[in-house]
């Protein structure tokens, strides 16, 4: 499979935004990033690529800042290959070890969590997932159900059914995203994780008692209706993949027609997750 290589770079741009981007750009199928002296570079495969979707992301940031770019065709390479060069051993809280198949087993942690590389978003180590993270880890989700959206790798729900989770459900638009959360439920000896193909239409009418939404501000307030329908009261959702200002607002008062109410919110760096819970 050949690829389309797209090299970004710019005059002046803040972490935030740039991270921003690359989230945007996954959203419309680019699959491996690597940073630049100047940017980043961007890979996604040659039939899924469309210039207009491109410029289209980029013109929404115009007045945040300036950029170019460079389109490239390169031969397919063996992007896992490349991708467990830069994947090393993660540590939540002194609790939970994440590692791939290819690293040593850690036994003294409390939890450990075993991902083998698919190109999957969510390994812990981008401050949304490591937040995520966190507040499963401070939260007790013995015998809880729970539901896990954008479930990328799956790790949120493997965290929590090591936990003591009784049923898990992992949903994901993306096909890699799907096989990958199978894959390491199995890796794991997760037995009680479904995972789904699909967006907010496949969400079945039974309700959780946890949701777990680790996506972006627009389809978060787009699925929020959704997730208020299926969510036991009581029950709890974190929410992470935006920013404090002004998307935390945004969220909380797209919640509150709902009875879902924020609890508190975690930080790193520009990247927030939140606690809400349903009344």
């Amino acid at each position: 499979m050949n690829y389309i290589q797209v090299n970004f770079s710019f005059k002046t741009i803040e972490e935030y935004q740039q991270d921003l981007l690359i989230a945007e750009l996954a959203d419309i199928g680019y699959d491996t990033f690597e940073e630049a002296e100047k940017g980043f570079v961007a890979f996604i495969d040659a039939d899924t690529f469309k210039e207009d979707q491109l410029k289209s992301v980029l013109q929404q940031y115009e007045g945040d800042f300036q950029s170019s770019y460079e389109i490239i065709e390169i031969e397919g390479k063996n992007w896992n290959e490349e991708w467990e060069k830069n994947f090393e051993p993660l540590i939540i809280n002194e609790q939970c070890y994440v590692r791939a198949t290819f690293h040593e087993a850690k036994p003294q942690y409390q939890y450990e969590i075993i991902i083998d590389p698919k190109m999957a978003f969510g390994t812990g180590h981008h401050q949304t997932t490591t937040m995520m993270m966190q507040y499963i880890l401070e939260t007790d989700v013995q015998d809880k159900e729970i539901l896990d959206m954008g479930c990328g790798t799956a790790i949120l729900a493997i965290l929590a059914a090591k936990k003591g989770a009784s049923k898990l459900l992992a949903i994901d638009h993306d096909e890699v995203c799907y096989q990958s959360s199978i894959e390491n439920a199995a890796l794991n000896g997760i037995d009680n994780l479904v995972a789904v193909c699909g967006g907010k239409e496949v969400i079945p009418a039974v309700e959780f008692d946890i949701i777990l939404a680790n996506i972006n501000r627009n389809i978060l307030l787009d699925q929020i209706s959704v997730y208020a329908n299926v969510l036991k009261s009581g029950g709890g959702i974190f929410f992470s993949g935006f920013y404090e200002v002004p998307d935390l607002g945004m969220i909380e008062a797209a919640c509150k027609p709902f009875g879902i109410r924020y609890v508190d919110h975690k930080k790193i760096g520009e990247w927030v997750a939140a606690s809400f819970r349903k009344d």
